[in-house]
């Protein structure tokens, strides 16, 4: 007892877990009385038992478990959270309660399941029973069973969801327990109940005796459905109903009810679906082919088999589809044809929907086949089109039936006709909408005339049948022109008509009548708000039709058509009079003297006669009135032969009357139409005869009327009465509008008239097809494509002329069949999701059909295994295409072949198809829709694809087909939801994408969508983040259409751990979720018709603009369309009331004095959240929103936070129009725009990104325009977010953000931006990064050190860590911002950069030596004139354009800076830091060249040269003049700066200049007579070339708007040009080492660079510089060469960026010249080469070149080495004259021992040598000892102080020896240098001799681009230089300023050992680049004297005058007066 009384005391919970049996059922008990006394179902209470319950149920005590289940029953019952438990105590009842031996035990499991059915649980409960039929105790299978049983008993089949149980059923009737059995047969009579013959298929496979058992017992079911007698929580109400039924004890519901039951279950959504292709037989394919019947016969009973399948498996079903086709259609023997028509039956009702693919190709043949008559044949058809039918829909097959519908066979037209009949009966009102059954009934009355009375009748059937289905009324319309005989045929079919499921349909009935009335009620309303009762007399409501838009409303046919007689709605006809009959009735109706006097002689008698006939006509009454006789009475002689123009006149005025006033018939119109016309052109008459034109067009129809008018005028030669009538017609049409003119007929006549020679019928021809235009749209051009240039220009201009201009409204209408028109225009505008007009317009135009182009041939090419000739097949494809123009929809077998395509492996060929695909949708306009399946959907497939350029193809295929089909056809069916299964993260998001893009401005979509929100939810939890964005934007717009209920519940089916998540996500989805658009006023145009094509009026496309609204103010919307149906001045049927117009017309932005203030007091008393975030939250976006509420527009913050990224665009549109005009206002809410475009930054859509940008520009642009300075607050919550999308990915972007970076400078000050970009350099982004970097040293360069913030030291040191950086960019970006601080602050750099890594060091001092940029005179001293020029106003979009050259040089170098880092964006293989780069003054110089476009372009033309002239040297004037030396002063030949100035063009950035100046230099070169003129130009002309191959590189190929042809082009030319060059040797020669070099490297980067073997022809380039590459080493200079490819090779083994395949290039080059050796040796430097391995080997000890990855480079060297050593011999140790410090020099060692280890080899060779060469051994060891002093004599002569004493030394030793040759010290310097010495030692002589001749400045050789070494010592350079451009200072007239910057860089040289020993990493090295300085400023000098000598100057040639000094004076004249003309 002691234990009991412990366990009483614990609370109810506690005893529920406790382990003493009794305590428990003492707590069950308790339980259980709780749970009945608790009465609020949300009690706190209710969750401490959560847990316990599973236990409640599952205890192992049998007798505490009994009353355990009771408390669980009413815990279920009674709880709100009991929902949460389902799972698990269910799963306990199961498993726990129904294998007990208590009944009452398993009748409370059973209870309790049920219950939790009640509480919405049924999903869940009957997954649980359904696994408990898996359990192996029978006990509990026979439980669940029964429980299921009850389950369905009573909530019906709509709760319990049958097709799981059927599923499983029959395995339960082979169960070995009885028990089961019979449960399982009561279960099954169970649903038998409810879902009838549904069940009977699933069951087929059980034993026949239970089945026979079943049968029995479902014939004792009563035939009345049962009905549900318990409820869902949620269907309290039906529990009400039913109740009350039982009370009242009635059925009343019965019908609906069993209406509903039918429907309820489908007996194909039971069954399991069968795999059949894998089952056919293998052999099928060979078999159905054979040429005996009986085995083809075998094949197609294997499938006639497989294919009764009830419910087949989806597939690839193509190739069978095609086999059975081909046997329907062109198999001889009946039988087969039979079979494989019952085949393609079975396949299109095993597969449904999954057939509508291939319902396109087979409908056709079998439409055709249907000519077989034997009735098995027909019949076998007819099943199989019907199966066919049900998979696809009407629309889809309409114009295959169309088209068999004129077959001259009569059983095909017959059995269309009931194909139709049977199709119509499948369909309702909404399914067979106006659009699709119009052209069907036309085509039908066409065959109820028909001579065979099979057809008609068949035509009566259908006709009937479309009657009843979708009512008389909606079918009137189309049957005006049948007698009443027939109409009641059709009437009586139609009554005859019983529809599948004894539907009532439209026609009969009550109940149906009011469906259409109700629907025309809401836009009646309008008409009677504005003009009284719509019943008025007829012509009221016909001219009040014409007075609104002209697509008319339901409103205007409701009103006119009631009172319409039939009389009026049918067209008057009459057949034609004999001239007799004529007579008699014009007697009966004019005067006696009128007729008498019509034909006489006396043109006065003929007038009176005229005006008695008019006055006659106008008093006659309508319907009395004979047009026919009157008309034919004005024809009688003289008729219009009428000579007296006023007699005419009256006449034409008279027809005019006749036709207006009468009943005018077209018999009538013909009689006059042909005088009319002739009178048309008539000066006089012209007038009239257009009125009575009009007027019968009125009568008549424009259409019929103008198709009479063209032909006659054009069978007519008059080119006047042409010209007139084609100017009628315009008019016309603008007068009576587009509908149903014939644009097929007037093109030809059109066509016509623009090829007559009379210019006046050209230009109306031309103005006609301009307002056609008006109309038609683009469309209308691809008629004329074929037409003359000249005149598709005129036609281009017209349509210029009116592009956005909207057609005006008709002012007229056409009197007969207007009423009915405006209604079924109006409807099918309703019914049609495209554009209406614009889709009449598509149907107008002629298509051809092309699938007898799609040959056999040309499919198998398609798909062929070579991918060539697969593209060849696309190309042919689509030449078919383009060829047609417009095409029909039948297109044999491509579809596939190209679906086929869509998945090749070759992505070139993806874009292709998909481009084709993109064809075909503009050639084939709306009849696309029925390709969506086949080959729409694997577009959207390949929206999978990784590559982002395929995406973007497909997604803008995608668009255009979207555009011609409407969305619809592709939210249909389960193939969308099928694509979003696929677990591809790029096929989600882009799908998502576009869905949630176009899903907003839909108004219904098909219910079929509700089928991808499961796959929309596993989206929203995909593993990718932008997969789970795209969800997150998609989901309102789901649920715009889907509503929050169905999505809500449709989340039943997740975890609920992924349900939590949805459901907030939902919630949040439901704020944001956008109104549908709101449906058109019925005064405008149908949905989108603006949009999609040109309307047929102006009023048609106003409301489409507005359609996009997503504002459900319908009652506006028809309140504005009433109010624009006053009159046609109405233009704007307002979408959204007048008012909300007014409010946009005012001020965008609201002027609040102090606003700003109070916003930035307020922040900074922490009163707001300050703006600062990684990414934005909600609360900083509500902020925001209510700080905007007081200073913006209403409709503008609307538009700035709406869902829609369109709307944003828009306000941005609408904010940059009213930048100027609200400039105060907006600088009033600057912080405010600001922070939302912040918000902006953080969306990914690019059109948003760049209308953002595009208006930032021209905000800073007017901020620097007002000079106001942004604040602190402003900038802090703005410039960070800026400097965020400097890392942008796409260049487009980050050109922008520089650009808004750049103006930003000027409205605040660059100190504090410095900060910002500094904070930017900490960015994970590496391209942030690098732009930041970039950034701060432009605003170094532009404002000197004072920017660097806090302090320089502490800046510096932070930019100096990136030169540490991974990337590549980044370290790029670091050292350029380093160089830019040395360049403004010189060596203090390395002072403020701190310590930094031996290797960075080293890459940093690298850097710096290369920029070839010299310590200017302090920068930092930023003038105040600086200042105030930066202050001028720009435009935000001129940051990147060229600026003019007088700008100031910190601009430039801003300028250039920005132009480097946008070329380094492309460069993908960077070169590293320790490579040569180009140096900024030759970037820097072509940016001039190419900023000075409009000068450049002043030049001569290239093309202009005559090359021949470059061969008159004889123009040279005499020596006498200038006998200074033989080095004349090429600069001022013409010549040579033609040459110069050609070659300068080389390296031009736009291709085309290039390729023209590569083409001149080419024709030089290939004539051996001229080439000559080259000589001396050669280093320039590479250099040019090379810098050429960079700019493609980095540039032009990283350029996607360059067609890369033009690439391949440039490239051609410059290879071309070079192979020419380099095997002429004597030129190839003069290439300088360092030329080679950059040319080698241009060669090898151009060789690798994968790019180009992308592009066609790509591969043959690559040949073509591997053959150029040969000829380069072969005939250059070969120590040049070699020191070349050894320098070439240092470099890319320093570079850790380069290509390992680069060096491996470069060895094989050097590996070949070292096979050339042999033959070589006595030519080349052996002193040279040795000093380039042995620098070489400085950078490279043998050590550090072992450590290297392969061993290549070490056995090269070892190779050149042991080449040269075996080649010399010993003598090779005394070439080592030019490498200081020998002895240290580990070279020496390895020659040495290489020397000591084939001495014993070579020893005895060298011994043998004749006299000679031991006498060439003395001659190079002197020569070793006179080295040392003429080096010492050339290190003077280099070197600045001593270079006369040098030269004075050198002039003596030469006395000295007068034998003593320099020639090997002066052989490889410059021509330049070599002039300079020989003037030298000449003056010396002539000083000596007394002559004091001075000359010094006289010469300065053109072609001096000095190879930058000299032979002795390579310190000799800078006095070069600085020589040379003293010399050219001089001759500008400039003063010598740089004297002290090259001095202080000579002296800096003379403190350090040398230049070799100065860098660790490796030693100067002479490139090309080097040179470029000062060749460059010859360049530009050569192009202004050029340019004066062209366009100036008079012709006084400079050389004229004889003395130096004069010729200098006159030089500095022309320099001043270039420079003030360039100013």
């Amino acid at each position: 007892m002691g234990d009991d009384s412990e366990w009483m005391k614990l609370p109810i919970d506690q005893k529920c877990e406790h382990k003493v049996w009794k305590a428990r059922l003492s707590g069950y008990e308790e339980a259980l009385k709780l749970f009945q006394r608790i009465e609020d179902e949300k009690s706190p209470e209710w969750g401490k038992y959560l847990g316990l319950i599973k236990k409640f149920v599952t205890d192992s005590n049998a007798v505490a478990q009994l009353k355990g289940l009771e408390a669980a029953l009413a815990f279920v019952e009674n709880a709100h959270v009991a929902g949460k438990t389902t799972g698990e105590v269910v799963s306990g009842v199961v498993t726990k309660v129904f294998n007990q031996p208590k009944a009452r035990a398993k009748e409370l499991g059973s209870d309790i399941c049920l219950m939790y059915m009640e509480i919405e649980k049924a999903e869940v409960v009957q997954d649980e029973l359904l696994k408990g039929l898996d359990n192996k105790n029978p006990k509990i299978v026979v439980s669940c069973l029964e429980t299921l049983r009850k389950a369905l008993s009573e909530f019906g089949s709509k709760v319990v969801t049958l097709k799981p149980v059927v599923k499983i059923l029959s395995k339960q009737f082979e169960s070995r327990e009885k028990a089961v059995r019979d449960e399982a047969k009561q279960l099954a009579i169970e649903i038998y109940k409810w879902i009838r013959d549904a069940l009977r298929p699933p069951l087929q496979s059980i034993n026949s005796v239970q089945l026979k058992e079943l049968e029995e017992e479902w014939v004792k079911l009563p035939s009345s459905p049962p009905k549900q007698t318990r409820f869902l929580r949620s269907q309290q109400d039906l529990k009400a109903k039913f109740e009350q039924q039982q009370a009242q004890g009635g059925d009343q519901s019965d019908g609906e009810d069993e209406e509903e039951a039918v429907v309820a279950v489908d007996p194909y959504e039971l069954l399991e679906p069968v795999e059949i292709l894998s089952k056919m037989p293998k052999d099928f394919y060979d078999k159905i082919e054979a040429k005996k019947w009986q085995e083809r016969k075998e094949a197609l009973e294997a499938v006639e088999a497989l294919s009764k399948n009830p419910k087949l498996e989806a597939g690839d079903y193509g190739d069978l589809v095609r086999a059975l086709k081909k046997v329907v259609g062109k198999d001889a023997n009946v039988m087969l044809v039979s079979m494989a028509a019952k085949c393609l039956a079975g396949l299109a009702s095993g597969l449904r929907k999954k057939f509508g693919t291939y319902a396109g190709q087979v409908v056709p043949t079998i439409l055709e086949k249907f000519k077989e008559k034997k009735p098995q044949v027909v019949q076998a058809l007819q099943e199989a089109i019907d199966a066919i039918f049900l998979t696809t829909t009407l629309q889809n097959l309409s114009e295959d039936v169309l088209g068999v519908m004129d077959n001259k066979n009569p059983s095909i037209k017959q059995q269309a006709s009931l194909f139709l009949a049977r199709s119509f009966r499948h369909c309702s009102q909404t399914t067979l909408p106006k659009s699709v059954l119009k052209p069907l009934c036309a085509a039908l009355l066409k065959q109820v005339n028909d001579s065979a009375p099979e057809v008609r009748d068949a035509a009566f059937e259908a006709l009937g049948t479309a009657m009843k289905v979708v009512g008389e009324k909606a079918v009137n319309p189309f049957l005006t022109d049948l007698d009443k005989l027939k109409l009641d045929k059709i009437k009586e079919s139609a009554d005859k008509v019983e529809l599948p499921g004894g539907k009532k349909g439209a026609g009969g009935g009550a109940a149906a009548e009011k469906k259409p009335a109700a629907k025309a009620a809401p836009p009646a309303e309008a008409p009677t708000k504005s003009s009284g009762p719509p019943k008025k007399t007829q012509a009221a409501a016909a001219s009040k039709a014409s007075a609104g838009p002209a697509k008319k409303g339901k409103a205007a046919s409701a009103a006119s058509g009631k009172n319409k007689k039939a009389s009026d709605s049918k067209e008057f006809t009459e057949t034609e009079l004999s001239p007799e009959a004529c007579e008699d009735l014009a007697a009966g109706v004019l005067p006696a003297s009128c007729l008498q006097q019509l034909d006489s002689a006396n043109w006065k008698e003929r007038l009176a006669s005229m005006e008695e006939f008019q006055r006659a006509v106008e008093t006659m009454d309508k319907t009395t009135m004979p047009c026919q006789a009157l008309v034919r009475m004005l024809a009688k002689k003289p008729g219009w032969k009428e000579t007296n123009f006023q007699v005419m006149q009256m006449k034409l005025h008279v027809v005019a009357l006749v036709a207006q006033r009468g009943q005018f018939s077209k018999t009538s119109a013909l009689v006059v139409l042909d005088g009319l016309v002739d009178k048309v052109g008539d000066v006089k008459c012209g007038g009239n005869a257009k009125e009575g034109l009009t007027a019968i067009g009125e009568a008549c129809t424009l259409p019929w009327t103008a198709e009479q008018v063209v032909s006659m005028a054009f069978s007519q030669k008059n080119p006047k009465n042409q010209a007139e009538s084609l100017n009628w017609l315009a008019n016309a049409m603008k007068e009576f509008g587009f509908a149903g003119i014939n644009v097929k007929a007037f093109i030809n006549n059109v066509k016509t008239a623009l090829g007559a020679t009379n210019p006046a019928v050209r230009t109306a021809a031309i103005a006609l097809l301009g307002v056609m235009f008006l109309y038609m749209g683009a469309p209308l051009r691809m008629f004329f494509e074929d037409e003359k240039p000249a005149l598709l220009a005129q036609i281009d201009a017209e349509f210029e002329k009116m592009q956005g201009q909207s057609p005006p409204a008709p002012i007229r209408c056409i009197k007969k069949t207007a009423a009915d028109d405006e209604g079924d225009d109006g409807d099918e505008q309703d019914e049609d999701g495209g554009g209406g007009g614009g889709t009449d317009i598509m149907d107008l135009l002629p298509r051809t059909d092309i699938s007898d182009k799609i040959t056999c041939d040309l499919v198998s090419k398609i798909g062929d295994k070579n991918w060539k000739i697969r593209k060849e097949g696309l190309d042919e494809a689509a030449a078919v295409i383009s060829e047609a123009k417009f095409i029909t929809s039948n297109l044999g077998e491509l579809p596939l072949a190209l679906k086929g395509r869509l998945g090749d492996s070759n992505k070139i060929l993806v874009q292709q198809t998909l481009s084709i695909l993109q064809q075909l949708a503009t050639a084939m306009g709306p009849g696309l829709k029925q390709h969506v399946k086949a080959l729409g959907f694997p577009v959207i497939t390949v929206m999978g694809d990784s590559k982002p350029n395929v995406r973007a193809a497909a997604l803008t295929t995608l668009q255009a087909w979207v555009e011609q089909t409407g969305m619809k056809d592709w939210l249909e069916g389960e193939d969308l939801s099928d694509e979003l299964k696929r677990e591809n993260p790029f096929l989600r998001q882009e799908v998502l994408g576009w869905l949630a893009e176009k899903l907003p401005n839909l108004r219904t979509v098909p219910g079929d969508l509700m089928l991808c929100v499961p796959q929309l939810y596993a989206c929203l939890e995909d593993r990718n983040g932008d997969v789970r964005k795209k969800a997150q934007d998609a989901l309102p717009t789901f649920m715009m259409h889907l509503g929050y209920d169905k999505m809500h519940k449709a989340t039943g089916k997740l975890k609920p751990a992924s349900k939590d998540q949805v459901v907030a996500m939902l919630e949040k989805a439901r704020a944001v979720m956008p109104a549908k658009p709101a449906a058109p006023a019925k005064a405008g145009g149908g949905k989108g018709s603006g949009e999609t094509s040109r309307a047929t009026s102006a009023s048609r496309s106003a409301p489409a603009a507005e359609d996009v609204d997503s504002k459900p103010e319908v009652k506006k919307v028809r309140g504005g369309g009433a109010a624009a149906k006053k009159g046609p001045a109405a233009k704007k049927p307002a979408a959204k009331g007048q008012k909300d117009d007014e409010d946009r017309s005012g001020p965008i932005f609201i002027l609040i004095p102090n606003a700003k203030e109070q916003r930035i007091k307020e922040e900074k008393q922490l009163k707001i959240l300050k703006w600062n975030f990684m990414t934005p939250r909600d609360e900083y976006v509500e902020q925001l929103k209510t700080q905007m509420s007081t200073c913006f527009a209403k409709w503008l913050q609307d538009e700035l936070f709406h869902f829609d990224f369109q709307r944003h665009v828009k306000a941005i549109g609408v904010m940059i129009e009213r930048l100027e005009s609200e400039s105060d206002a907006t600088l009033s809410c600057l912080d405010l725009i600001l922070k939302w475009f912040t918000l902006r930054f953080f969306d990914t859509n690019t059109t948003v990104l760049m209308k953002v940008l595009e208006y930032l520009k021209l905000l800073f642009a007017m901020l620097n325009r007002e000079n106001y300075h942004l604040t602190e607050y402003e900038a802090t919550s703005f410039v960070p977010y800026l400097i965020l999308k400097v890392g942008e990915s796409k260049d487009v972007v980050r050109k922008d953000v520089r650009a808004i970076l750049n103006m930003l400078c000027k409205v605040y000050p660059a100190s504090k931006v410095f900060p910002f970009l500094m904070d930017g350099t900490k960015s994970k982004n590496s391209k942030q990064r690098a732009e930041c970097l970039e950034e701060l040293g432009c605003l170094i360069e532009g404002y000197g050190m004072n920017v660097c913030q806090p302090t320089p030291a502490k800046s510096l040191k932070e930019i100096a860590v990136h030169i540490g950086d991974r990337d590549t960019s980044v370290r790029n970006a670091a050292l350029n911002t380093v160089v830019a601080v040395y360049n403004v602050c010189g060596d203090q750099v390395y002072k403020l950069i701190g310590n930094l890594s031996e290797k960075d060091m080293s890459m940093l001092e690298e850097r710096i030596k290369r920029s070839a940029k010299k310590t200017p005179a302090a920068p930092a001293k930023t003038s105040a004139a600086e200042r105030s020029q930066r202050e001028h106003p720009t435009n935000p979009n001129g940051t990147f354009l060229r600026k003019p050259a007088q700008e100031d040089p910190n601009k430039l170098k801003i300028m250039y800076r920005t132009y480097r880092i946008q070329s380094r964006q492309n460069v993908h293989h960077s070169e590293s830091s320790s490579h040569p780069s180009v140096p900024k003054e030759f970037q820097l110089d072509l940016d001039m060249i190419e900023m000075d476009q409009s000068r450049v372009c002043d030049l001569p033309d290239l093309v202009q040269h005559k090359l021949d002239e470059l061969l008159e040297p004889i123009m040279i004037p005499e020596p006498k003049i200038r006998s200074v030396s033989p080095h004349f002063d090429d600069l001022h030949n013409s010549t040579s700066s033609t040459i110069n100035f050609v070659i300068s063009q080389v390296a031009s950035g736009d291709i085309n200049t290039s390729i023209q100046a590569l083409a001149q230099i080419d024709e030089v070169l290939r004539q051996e007579d001229k080439a000559e003129v080259m000589s001396g130009h050669i280093d320039q002309f590479l250099i040019a070339t090379f810098m050429q191959l960079r700019l493609i590189f980095s540039t032009h190929m990283a350029d996607e708007r360059l067609d890369k042809r033009d690439i391949i082009k440039l490239y051609s030319c410059i290879i071309g040009n070079m192979l020419s060059l380099f095997s002429m040797e004597a030129l190839a020669r003069e290439a300088s080492m360092g030329v080679l070099k950059d040319l080698m490297h241009g060669l090898i980067t151009l060789m690798l660079d994968s790019r180009v073997e992308d592009i066609e022809d790509g591969t043959q380039v690559i040949r073509s510089v591997n053959l150029l590459v040969i000829r380069v080493l072969e005939n250059s200079d070969q120590t040049n060469m070699i020191s070349a490819l050894l320098v070439l090779l240092q470099d890319t083994l320093v570079s850790t960026a380069g290509s390992p395949m680069f060096s491996e290039l470069v060895m094989k080059c050097l590996w070949r010249m070292i096979r050339f050796l042999p033959e070589t040796i006595n030519s080349i430097n052996l002193d040279r080469i040795l000093l380039d391995v042995h620098n070489f080997m400085k950078v490279f000890p043998k050590e550090k070149l072992k450590q290297l990855k392969n061993d290549v480079p070490h056995r090269t060297l070892k190779t050149l080495l042991h080449t040269l050593c075996k080649l010399t011999g010993a003598k090779i140790l005394d070439h080592l004259s030019m490498i200081e410090n020998r002895n240290e020099s580990e070279l020496e060692a390895h020659l040495r021992r290489v020397v000591k280890h084939s001495g014993n080899l070579t020893g005895q060779k060298s011994d043998r040598g004749n006299e000679k060469s031991g006498q060439r051994t003395d001659d190079r060891m002197s020569k070793a000892k006179v080295s040392d002093i003429l080096s010492e004599i050339f290190k003077k002569i280099g070197s600045k102080e001593n270079t006369k004493e040098g030269l004075t030394e050198l002039y003596e030793y030469k006395q000295k020896y007068s034998d003593a040759d320099l020639e090997p010290f002066l052989k490889n310097t410059s021509q330049f240098f070599q002039s300079y010495v020989e003037r030298g030692l000449r003056m010396i002589e002539s000083e000596r001799e007394g002559k004091a001749r001075i000359q010094t400045s006289a010469v300065i050789p053109q072609h001096g681009v000095d190879s930058g070494l000299s032979t002795n010592n390579e310190e000799l350079k800078p006095a070069v230089y600085y020589e040379r451009l003293k010399i050219l200072r001089q001759r500008q007239g400039l003063e010598n300023t740089s004297r002290q910057g090259v001095g202080g860089m000579e002296e800096e040289a003379q403190q350090r050992p040398s230049i070799s020993s100065l860098l660790s990493s490796k030693p100067s090295v002479a490139s090309s680049t080097d040179m470029l300085h000062s060749k460059l400023s010859q360049l530009k000098e050569s192009r202004e004297l050029y340019q004066q000598e062209h366009n100036a100057a008079p012709p006084t040639h400079p050389r004229s005058s004889s003395p130096a000094a004069a010729n200098l004076d006159d030089l500095k004249k022309r320099l001043e007066r270039i420079k003030s003309n360039r100013q």
